[in-house]
């Protein structure tokens, strides 16, 4: 599997051939360094770790510091590793973003969505509430309705839809397209949306 660590620029959108006009996300892909190539004989297992964007010295720790330095780089805020890495690099060097990526790869998008708060359950399960305000309704538009019988089970089951905190969560989106890259300025534009707010750390997977 290939994949990099970028960063969400924004959105805009192109046209096509057909006139079509297609909202696409703007991303930072990389460079991101190796800082540790792993392998059958010392780890078990074959895999490259990246990293992408950078930190302040003074909010890494030692150890982190002089593993950075190892790979002859300077800090870095997101780590990541990936297995079966199909491009063979050595530590300390770089991937491009024309290396991994073509126009036309079909990817899968992995981000932080927005967090909402505290949201009922018409915004974060998509209940569609009562509907209508006649026959004694009161303030009951976008209540949830009734959650667990009476006597039996006489209690409300794990894992029932109610309010509570949305978003901020991993979330993963596949089967998106690479409409465009730009190696020259590191960035790439994918069809649709992408969770995350702009500037927030994406991986993408091939």
């Amino acid at each position: 599997m290939n994949g990099l660590i970028g960063k969400k620029v924004g959105m805009t959108s192109i046209y096509d051939n057909a006139g079509k006009n297609i909202a696409c996300t703007v991303i930072e892909m990389g460079p991101c360094v190796v800082t540790q190539v792993k392998n059958e004989s010392t780890d078990g297992y074959n895999a490259l770790q990246i990293a992408f964007g950078e930190a302040k010295e003074k909010r890494t720790s030692k150890p982190l510091k002089g593993h950075f330095e190892k790979a002859s780089t300077s800090p870095k805020k997101m780590v990541l590793e990936i297995r079966d890495f199909e491009i063979a690099k050595s530590l300390g060097e770089s991937i491009t973003l024309d290396e991994v990526f073509q126009v036309g790869d079909k990817i899968s998008a992995v981000g932080t969505s927005k967090g909402k708060g505290f949201q009922g359950v018409v915004k974060r399960h998509g209940f569609a509430g009562v509907g209508q305000a006649t026959h004694g309704q009161h303030n009951r538009l976008r209540a949830p309705g009734s959650v667990g019988a009476s006597s039996y089970p006489s209690k409300v089951f794990k894992g029932m839809r109610m309010g509570g905190r949305t978003g901020g969560g991993q979330v993963k989106v596949k089967n998106l397209k690479v409409v465009n890259i730009f190696p020259e300025k590191n960035l790439m534009l994918v069809s649709g949306a992408i969770p995350g707010h702009n500037g927030s750390f994406i991986i993408i997977e091939k």
